[in-house]
């Protein structure tokens, strides 16, 4: 957990992909529920917001 957070801070590439694949895979989550209506609004949101950021992360230092 230390290690993840020092990677957060320091931005390091293997802790902010988590974060990005984490909000990528919860946007498809909200996407594909039926009972939330404002989770289904914001899902694709969420998803792009996480496409966006994995790309950007994609070049930071390892």
């Amino acid at each position: 957990m230390t290690q993840f957070l020092s990677g957060l801070a320091r931005f390091r590439r293997g802790s902010w992909e988590m974060v990005a694949s984490i909000l990528i895979a919860l946007g498809v989550v909200m996407l594909m529920q039926p009972f939330i209506l404002w989770a289904y609004t914001y899902s694709f949101i969420v998803t792009l917001t996480g496409t966006v950021m994995f790309i950007i992360v994609s070049h930071f230092p390892d």
